[in-house]
């Protein structure tokens, strides 16, 4: 028989792991939340109206505390756009992936293109007027990941216009951004908001349209 006093006391199971991931996660949601505030705010009053007080206060925290997620005002703006644009690169290379048919693929990258104009048109505001504000280093990690994007539309389309310069089919990508993107100024009338169910299918039939059309003979 074990003499009892001979042990110490049960050690507790470590709960270092279970904390850290909370707080991580914890930390993980105030980022978003920031870029989220970010977002909004740039989009509504420009990036250099924008203080990081005014971000920490959309976020529910103090504006020093914006300094333990990012060193600076110009970095939640290279997050805002970094991210999005590689969130586009890896989205776009996943509808590839699940559509052999180019046709489908095609279909599915423009209903991709038009989910994120309409769900996210402060970022395509903030992109259009305050991409300059970025450091140069920024805005060139920043147009590489757009670029490969751009170029996950072009396989497809040259599947589908096999002798069309590629030249031409990356215009017509270039232009049905164009055409997807304004959607922050298109959906608007007269003041008034068009409702997304009304925008979506227009914006995805003229889409297709350009990139389907046929081009003039000379």
């Amino acid at each position: 028989m074990q003499g009892s006093s001979a042990q110490g006391p049960p050690t507790p199971a470590p709960s270092t792991p279970a904390r850290s991931t909370q707080r991580g996660q914890a930390k993980e949601s105030r980022r978003q939340a920031l870029l989220s505030a970010a977002a909004s705010l740039f989009a509504v009053n420009g990036f250099n109206r924008v203080s990081l007080e005014d971000l920490g206060a959309a976020a529910g925290v103090s504006g020093p505390a914006v300094y333990r997620h990012f060193p600076g005002k110009q970095a939640v703006l290279a997050d805002l756009l970094v991210t999005v644009s590689q969130e586009l690169l890896d989205g776009g290379r996943q509808v590839v992936a699940r559509n052999a048919d180019p046709a489908s693929a095609l279909r599915c990258l423009v209903e991709f293109q038009v989910d994120f104009a309409l769900g996210k048109p402060d970022v395509i505001r903030v992109q259009d007027r305050d991409f300059s504000n970025l450091s140069e280093q920024d805005q060139a990690a920043v147009r590489a990941l757009q670029l490969s994007y751009v170029e996950v539309w072009v396989d497809v389309l040259a599947k589908l216009h096999p002798d069309t310069d590629i030249a031409e089919l990356r215009m017509r990508a270039h232009a049905t951004f164009g055409l997807i993107n304004s959607t922050p100024h298109s959906v608007r009338s007269h003041g008034r908001k068009m409702a997304a169910r009304s925008a979506r299918p227009l914006l995805e039939s003229m889409a297709l349209a350009a990139l389907l059309v046929d081009a003039p003979q000379d």
